[in-house]
């Protein structure tokens, strides 16, 4: 068998984080508006289908030079009344074309970012109410947003919570001094912890940590002292993940060079660290990344089949449609995804001629769909019965991992074991029909590790 060393060097490769298949560079075949439409009327003809919102708010005050998300940096908050009038717009146009969409029940419900806590409390209210109160919502709904703990106020948490909100997820990345300052980013652990407190005495039942690991300047000391932290706190889930270094995507990951960035079995084993002490403190390993105490619902999900994972990462409640408005929002109706325009002037702009500010998306076709199934499940369940169309090429491409013991057979049923779940995205790539075909001409996607 080959030491942990050996498979961390041997498995390092691009791969994608599968919240869609298939991912986004293969996608070729957009809907026009009115396919997207009649992709939604479809999945809501059942009375009792049901709905997951997100509702993706661009703006930070200052830029994190790790980020690879869609923002939108200013200090100015005038921005925030235009943007909410233009979410505003953008779904009394989708009510306009689907009048059945706010009679089917709203399971979810997700603010990401950017910040969302970037809006004043009157303008979180503001976005909310209208929609809400328009609304079939559903007996236990989720509702929860991401924060960036130095822009956040209880006040505004507090807000959150008379709408609904009992989940919500903390940007905390490391808590190293000399980390926050290469990637613009001084957060004290004071600040984090007063958040967390805040947010549970305001009735907030599941506080999540995003943590990152492989951030420049990172040593095995510092994510030791970053997780005993994060621990003393006991995040009900933290999501740990790889820094994904995309600076032909994201320029301003060349603030840093990449002479200092932990690589390869380095890498690795600030995950290890991380890994083992969440575990040891009581956490399960969910999926990619996750981990979550027994008491979580998300720990809950996993076992009990109900673990999801779409485009807002995992979930525990499965929806038929999935509604993205704001800026580079993804929708998603199982078998069509639709994408908004990505350029915030662009984008408002399009939504106050037309009401829509489509970008990009994808007609699934057949093959899409099945796949689709088999990864989600194998992301989800750790397990996956192969149909005999695909076994012996999906077999012989995972071979290599079986001969690690990465994973295993049961007849057509795939396993991950224990050893192999750090490896979960590659073991999804065996089932990746489009990249398995067709590897990207450029490079594309983050490393595995």
């Amino acid at each position: 068998m080959n030491s942990k060393t050996d498979l961390i060097r041997k498995y390092d490769v691009p791969a994608p984080r599968y919240t869609s298949y298939p991912t986004v560079p293969y996608w070729e075949d957009n809907p026009t508006r009115e396919e997207w439409i009649d992709a939604i009327r479809r999945r809501l003809i059942p009375e009792d289908s049901s709905v997951a919102l997100y509702l993706h708010i661009p703006f930070c005050e200052t830029l994190c030079s790790f980020c690879g998300c869609n923002t939108s940096i200013t200090k100015n908050h005038s921005v925030e009344d235009p943007y909410v009038e233009t979410l505003l717009q953008e779904f009394k146009k989708y009510r306009e074309d689907v009048p059945e969409l706010t009679k089917r029940e709203l399971r979810e419900l997700h603010l990401g970012g950017g910040s969302p806590t970037y809006l004043s409390e009157s303008n979180l209210e503001n976005l909310l109410k209208p929609i809400l109160d328009s609304w079939n919502i559903a007996p236990s709904p989720e509702f929860s947003l991401e924060v960036d703990p130095r822009r956040t106020r209880l006040s505004q948490l507090e807000v959150l919570a008379k709408y609904g909100f009992r989940r919500i997820s903390l940007g905390v990345q490391d808590f190293d001094p000399e980390v926050q300052r290469l990637v613009n980013r001084i957060q004290p652990y004071e600040l984090t912890a007063g958040i967390t407190e805040g947010a549970r005495k305001l009735g907030y039942t599941s506080v999540n940590f995003d943590l990152i690991y492989g951030l420049p300047k990172q040593t095995k000391e510092s994510v030791r002292e970053t997780i005993e932290k994060t621990l003393a706190l006991r995040p009900d889930r933290i999501a740990f993940y790889s820094y994904a270094h995309v600076p032909w995507i994201k320029a301003a990951q060349r603030l840093f060079t990449e002479d200092d960035l932990p690589k390869g079995e380095d890498k690795r084993e600030l995950y290890e660290i991380g890994r083992e002490m969440f575990l040891s403190a009581g956490y399960k390993e969910i999926g990619m990344d996750h981990f979550a105490l027994e008491t979580d619902s998300l720990y809950t999900a996993s076992l009990d089949g109900h673990l999801h994972r779409n485009f807002m990462g995992y979930t525990t409640k499965s929806t038929d449609l999935l509604l993205g408005m704001g800026v580079s929002a993804i929708s998603d109706s199982w078998d069509c995804f639709y994408q908004n325009e990505k350029i915030l002037k662009k984008f408002q702009r399009r939504i106050s001629e037309s009401g829509h500010a489509l970008l990009r998306g994808h007609k699934l076709n057949a093959e899409d769909l099945a796949q689709r199934e088999l990864i989600l499940k194998l992301s989800t369940l750790g397990r996956v019965e192969v149909p005999d169309r695909i076994f012996e090429e999906v077999r012989l491409y995972l071979a290599s991992m079986e001969d690690d013991n990465l994973i295993e057979w049961q007849g057509n049923t795939l396993l991950l074991t224990d050893l192999g779940k750090p490896f979960l995205r590659n073991a999804c790539t065996g089932l990746d029909l489009r990249l398995r075909r067709k590897s990207p001409e450029t490079k594309v996607f983050s490393q595995s590790i």
